[in-house]
């Protein structure tokens, strides 16, 4: 096996996914934490003078302790070379998960042991078993009041269709929990609260037949109960099986509690043994195996301003295959042209390290001067590797944004076009008007916030926000020209890219539109038609 085989190989690539407040940033943190790329994990939530999470560098993450963009992490544990791309849990950033799902080749499904699964843990499963990826399933938060684990595992496998194996098992919880044993290794690993360093555990070798040993170690109550529930387990669970878990059939189920740096060792380990190096990718009637010679790699995410001090966009690319050179002259599939990637740069949530190389498996960020647009490929020139498509939301709020200070005429447009240009927020002009008014549309409210907050600390821009009516937004088809359109309560909008759209606000309003107007094709948001 040759250097670049080897670094593809070693290579771990996951996303980290749950609903909202279930504990997966702070479960990210204590992964960077075992591996040495931070000292100390931040809390998520917390006092003004607290440390925050790595992940969260936004500034309206720190303020709010949400997720609100993805944030990709790269370091170094055990041989492996990881990389984690923490997703936002709340529903109004889903595009933004769905989008960095489609970068990993495995999920940790994060659970909150009293809650269970939650709608947003519910759609992104989905989006996983659409790709057939891994899923393994951390259920948290057990040092807390919990549901009963056979109950969770119940919920599990019917609500996901899914088999499960729980790798560990759970002694009491709340204030009664006392640890997890460890089905496979005979072991227990012992709770204590107090422990949240980066000091290994030491597991405790247990034999289930030494109820001495075990009244001495957890007590009777707890021994009787741990006793019939793994024979319970054993005798009707499904049996581990390495090919289902790496084709998204089996889910591993471990619990623990992230918060108090409990089992995430534990699942760090055996989550390495079991996942799979870099993916295949589908390339129209392709396959394309991360150890194919070329490289090749697809845009999944467009940030601007990440870090103040640079003030730049960043586009976010996944090597598929191949080796990557900072170097090398490489071909834009979409743009049609060569080019080189500038700035190559390894990512630590908003902090950046200029890198010369990068493998198959590997994220990483590159300048983009406003060629790159979401699902672009990249590859070794004489290759014209066009990958699976990124799936786009149709916005479903609208609002007018008017400037306010006509002095900042400049940085409002530049502000507007910029976070257009990443994707997730939708930025519409009226085909007669100028850039001081925009029609904005999102898919959840909260991005209506997320807006107003990144174009004050951004670009110093202050804004008036009309709400709108409209709910469905459709794109022109058919070659007919706007301009001859009749509408009623209808608005003609256009993309920064010159795109036509128009804004209903309702189902009614699309069929009398199309009633109206003979030859008018209306195509679903996201259509290249």
């Amino acid at each position: 096996m040759n250097q670049t085989q080897n670094e593809i190989s070693r290579r771990r690539t996951f996303a980290i996914i749950s609903h909202p407040d279930a504990g997966k940033t702070t479960l990210t943190e204590k992964f960077l934490l075992y591996g040495g790329a931070i000292q100390k994990a931040g809390s998520v939530k917390g006092k003004a003078s607290d440390r925050h999470a790595v992940s969260d560098w936004m500034e309206m993450e720190k303020k709010r302790g949400i997720s609100i963009t993805s944030s990709v992490m790269q370091f170094e544990y055990e041989g492996f070379c990881i990389n984690i791309l923490d997703t936002p849990g709340h529903q109004d950033f889903s595009e933004d998960t769905y989008r960095t799902l489609m970068a990993a080749d495995s999920a940790v499904m994060v659970i909150d042991a009293a809650k269970g699964i939650e709608p947003q843990t519910r759609k992104l499963f989905k989006v996983c078993a659409m790709r057939h990826i891994p899923i393994f399933t951390f259920i948290n938060k057990l040092d807390r009041e919990a549901r009963d684990p056979f109950d969770l595992i119940d919920e599990l496998e019917k609500e996901f269709g899914i088999d499960t194996y729980p790798m560990n098992w759970p002694i009491g919880c709340g204030v009664e929990f006392q640890g997890v044993y460890d089905r496979d290794g005979h072991k227990i690993l012992a709770f204590g609260d107090s422990h949240r360093g980066r000091d290994r555990l030491a597991s405790i070798d247990c034999d289930l037949a030494d109820t001495e040993g075990l009244d001495k170690l957890i007590g009777p109550y707890a021994r009787e109960a741990l006793i019939e529930q793994v024979e319970l387990l054993d005798g009707a669970c499904f049996d581990f099986d390495l090919e289902k878990v790496r084709c998204g059939k089996l889910s591993p189920v471990f619990f623990g509690s992230a918060l108090n740096n409990f089992g995430v060792e534990f699942f760090l380990e055996h989550f390495l043994k079991m996942t799979t190096a870099p993916l295949s990718r589908r390339a129209g009637e392709d396959t394309v195996s991360p150890f194919d010679p070329f490289f090749s790699a697809f845009v999944f995410k467009i940030q601007a301003n990440m870090n103040k001090a640079h003030r730049d966009r960043i586009a976010f690319l996944r090597i598929v295959s191949g080796k990557f050179e900072s170097e090398t002259e490489y071909f834009h599939v979409q743009g049609g042209r060569p080019l080189r990637l500038s700035q190559p740069q390894q990512m630590m949530a908003d902090s950046r390290q200029g890198i010369e190389e990068a493998y198959a498996g590997d994220i990483i960020g590159v300048f983009d001067p406003g060629i790159f647009s979401i699902g672009d490929t990249v590859c070794d020139k004489g290759k014209k590797v066009t990958f699976e498509g990124i799936p786009t939301f149709a916005p479903e709020c609208f609002a007018i944004v008017e400037q306010i200070d006509s002095m900042k005429r400049k940085q409002f447009a530049k502000g507007m076009s910029q976070i257009a240009e990443e994707g997730a927020i939708r930025i519409f002009t009226e085909p007669s008007g100028g850039l001081e008014r925009v029609h904005v549309g999102v898919v959840g409210m909260l991005q209506f916030d997320v807006l107003e907050s990144r174009m004050q600390s951004e670009y110093g821009v202050t804004y008036k926000k009309y709400p709108e009516p409209y709910t469905t937004i459709r794109k022109i088809g058919g070659g007919i020209d706007p301009k001859n359109l009749r509408l009623f309560d209808v608005k003609w909008v256009k993309d920064f890219r010159g795109n036509d759209f128009l804004l209903f606000p309702s189902e009614w309003h699309i069929r009398h539109t199309l009633e109206n107007n003979e030859g008018l094709v209306l195509l679903e948001f996201g259509s290249e038609a």
